[in-house]
């Protein structure tokens, strides 16, 4: 190993000009790439597809509509929708939303949709038709029949709120649109993935910004409105990244005193981040706003190992060498330990690969991809930048001074390599990671509180959403029960009946508001056909009766399809936290065992909660693999380097100990484990690791040559501790200052982060010694 790096290091060194030339080129490149990184969100990016749930959702979306749906209510602020102005709006608003890109035409319905019918019991049969007719006029006349029209449908809840103060306009999304003529190249596709951040500005600006005024209030939910607003909530994080480089830079400069060295250090961060822009770009990837703080982390990660090799450099120019020199020693010296540490942090990100969730893959690829060109501009560039540096007299005082004195508080730290002190770290250690491993145990998987997760409680779509699910007794959060059976077994009683009874024992679940399936409307029907008498709301026993009921109901109703062979059950929950979900799948497993047979199978799961189980039950599967991987490669690394069993399980275990009790500071704080956190446990290991391998890289050959631990772990501290400590602190305030952020979920990050690197940091200078000092007794 020593003689490559001795070669490289006079390969480099000799041809400095020329390696910093193709350094330029590159960032050059790779900068007007970064320039074209677009922001990227999709709803399949956030679905398990591979998930059983997820394939039958995938089976039947487009029979009966996905997950990826949009509600649009529109209020009236006087609390009467039954005047000309909410008419006229209500329309425009249809015709609007129908008009957009990536809205599926077919899926938009309103009062105003063909397909949304009355139907009512008269002395020759039934009567019914359009309930808005097509020769409407919002006259006093024209709206009495609108309102006996909707009460005769049996919409009121689902499109019409029962106080009739609000309307409802929903609609399907598209995953694909078509490319417009103007635009498309000859031979090439005629579609593209659907935009959802483009389509989320579009209904800001064309539905709300067009239609909300004094009298009317629109209110709009839905994943891709949801993305939009992350989207523009992760703006912010620009402002962010600035502060934390101003923070950054104030603290490097307090660390070295030296403008010089403050600068280097940043510069060849900043080079890593646009080079991992610029690389995302190249392989085809956007920023999706849920990885938009992952830049700022490889900023924070370089700037670490910066601070390392400026303090390296420094020392030895104090010690009388040239900066050449030095730079020369330092790059020799940390080369090592340096790659090491961010070979574990890529491998440890590259983990996430195994999880199959689009987005958790987007997000490796960008912190791996991150992580790797910190090698590249903190570990070569910046020693050779350095080796040009003239230091300041005043720095190399400042250092030749520090370097004849051991600070006092190192020799204090120096004694939990002690025995006594040793044993009682360890001791208290071992209680608080198994008071943190109690505590995670309650860990929920899923969201925890009502609304989008991503964004505060007083944020417009969470309003919205409080709004809908307040003022209709329909929510987004639904569960569909796919029921799949054989052609025409709708017409047959002892189908429709097993489908009836499953959904009475499903509806009287606790967690479920209401629930809906073609026999639950056949039965309305019946009694329809029999005077409106509530005595015969039941199912018909013989065919012929049965397909009188049936009949009347249409597929675009989205209780059967063409041939009658697949017949949802919508179960409409009362939120979805991840209790109530739960709860309910729980239960409809259950069931499941007794009400499946040869002729009828009923699956889990689709509509929007159905995607969200799945999405749990996957980071759920994922949480265990996930955390055995990213151990396991920084175990390999470690053991590679360091050719110690006893040197990695020193560095393995106060990492281990810190992510049990980040877990159990999730339940403390009412943070569920889901999509946007389940990586920060990955990513606090891989960045956690750094501290333990650069100060145990020093002792490592004391120790092989008989020093005793706590005269090896002083000199560990004397070259290491302050960079160690530093960084810790600067990763800390940076992440910290997200607390303050317009985004739930990146405020959530930002606690997880701060504790890991300051506890990882701690473990690394306080529990490492104690655990060396009882690996090697002697």
């Amino acid at each position: 190993m020593e003689k490559w790096i001795n070669k490289l290091e006079l390969v480099l060194f000799r041809h400095r000009l020329v390696v910093l030339g193709l350094f330029t080129i590159i960032t050059l490149a790779l900068g007007i790439a970064a320039s074209q990184l677009r922001m990227d969100a999709a709803f399949t990016k956030n679905i398990p597809l591979n998930h059983p749930y997820m394939k039958t959702y995938m089976d039947h979306r487009e029979q009966f509509g996905g997950a990826n749906s949009i509600m649009v209510a529109v209020a009236d602020q006087h609390g009467d929708i039954y005047n000309p102005k909410f008419f006229a709006v209500l329309r425009q608003v249809h015709d609007q939303l129908f008009f957009i890109p990536g809205v599926d035409r077919t899926q938009v319905k309103s009062l105003f949709s063909p397909s949304t019918r009355f139907t009512e019991v008269v002395e020759d049969g039934f009567r019914g038709g359009p309930v808005i007719p097509a020769d409407f006029t919002p006259d006093s006349a024209g709206l009495a029949q609108v309102r006996s029209n909707v009460e005769k449908a049996g919409i009121i809840g689902r499109m019409v709120t029962e106080d009739f103060g609000a309307a409802m306009v929903t609609a399907s999304l598209q995953d694909w649109v078509p490319i417009p003529e103007e635009e498309q190249i000859e031979g090439g596709p005629t579609t593209r993935p659907m935009d959802v951040l483009a389509f989320a500005e579009q209904l800001e600006q064309q539905i709300r910004g067009q239609f909300q005024d004094d009298d009317i209030q629109i209110h709009i939910i839905g994943f891709a409105k949801m993305s939009g607003d992350i989207a523009d909530g992760a703006k912010d994080v620009v402002l962010f990244f600035l502060i934390a480089i101003a923070i950054t830079a104030l603290m490097v400069y307090a660390f070295s005193r030296c403008w010089s060295l403050t600068v280097l250090p940043l510069a060849c961060s900043l080079i890593a981040v646009v080079w991992q822009m610029g690389g995302l770009t190249l392989l085809g990837f956007g920023l999706d706003p849920m990885s938009i703080l992952v830049p700022f982390l490889v900023f924070a990660i370089g700037v670490s190992h910066g601070v390392q090799m400026i303090n390296a450099v420094g020392h030895r120019v104090a010690e009388g060498a040239t900066a050449k020199v030095a730079a020369e020693s330092a790059f020799r010296s940390l080369l090592v330990p340096g790659m090491v540490a961010l070979l574990s942090d890529t491998v440890g990100f590259l983990t996430l690969l195994a999880i199959d969730i689009g987005i958790i893959r987007e997000l490796a690829i960008t912190a791996s991809l991150g992580v790797a060109m910190i090698i590249l501009t903190n570990l070569i560039l910046l020693p050779l930048l350095l080796s040009y540096t003239r230091f300041h007299p005043h720095y190399l005082a400042r250092v030749r001074a520090s370097q004849g004195k051991i600070w006092r508080g190192w020799h204090c730290i120096a004694g939990f390599a002690e025995g006594k002190r040793a044993s009682i770290v360890i001791g208290l250690t071992a209680l608080l990671f198994i008071a943190g491993w109690m505590q995670a145990q309650t860990m929920k998987i899923g969201d925890l509180h009502a609304g989008a997760p991503a964004l505060k409680a007083d944020s417009v779509y969470n309003q919205d959403t409080q709004f809908i699910t307040d003022n209709f007794a329909i929510t987004t959060d639904v569960l569909t029960v796919i029921v799949e059976a054989f052609p025409e077994a709708c017409t047959y009683h002892h189908v429709m009946d097993h489908i009836d009874r499953f959904q009475w024992r499903i509806e009287n679940v606790d967690g479920v508001q209401s629930t809906a399936s073609l026999s639950s409307v056949s039965k309305l029907v019946n009694g329809g056909y029999n005077e409106g008498n509530p005595k015969w709301r039941v199912l018909p026993r013989t065919t012929a009766t049965l397909v009188q009921a049936t009949s009347r109901i249409p597929t675009s109703s989205g209780l059967l399809n063409g041939n009658c062979s697949v017949m949802p059950v919508y179960l409409f929950l009362q939120d979805h936290k991840a209790e109530t979900m739960d709860r309910v799948v729980a239960a409809v497993k259950a069931e499941l065992a007794h009400f499946n047979n040869d002729e009828l199978t009923f699956r889990l799961a689709s509509g929007p909660a159905g995607v969200m189980v799945a999405t749990n039950e996957a980071v759920a599967a994922a949480q265990t693999p996930m955390l055995l991987y990213v151990y396991g490669a920084v175990f390999l690394l470690c053991l590679v380097s360091f050719g110690s069993v006893r040197a990695t399980v020193a560095v393995i275990l106060p990492l281990f100990v810190v992510s049990t009790l980040a877990q159990a500071l999730m339940t403390l704080l009412q943070i569920g484990l889901t999509v946007s956190t389940l990586p920060v446990i990955a990513l606090g290991v891989g960045i956690g690791v750094d501290y333990g391998i650069y100060i145990l890289s020093t002792m490592s050959p004391l120790l092989r040559q008989g020093v005793p631990v706590k005269d090896a772990y002083l000199q560990a501290l004397c070259e290491r501790g302050n960079a160690v400590i530093f960084t810790g602190i600067t990763l800390a305030v940076g992440v910290s200052t997200w607390v303050f952020s317009t985004l739930k979920f990146q405020m959530d990050m930002g606690v997880l982060l701060t504790f890991m690197f300051l506890v990882n940091m701690l473990g690394a200078i306080v529990v490492l010694p104690a655990l060396v000092r009882m690996f090697w007794r002697k």
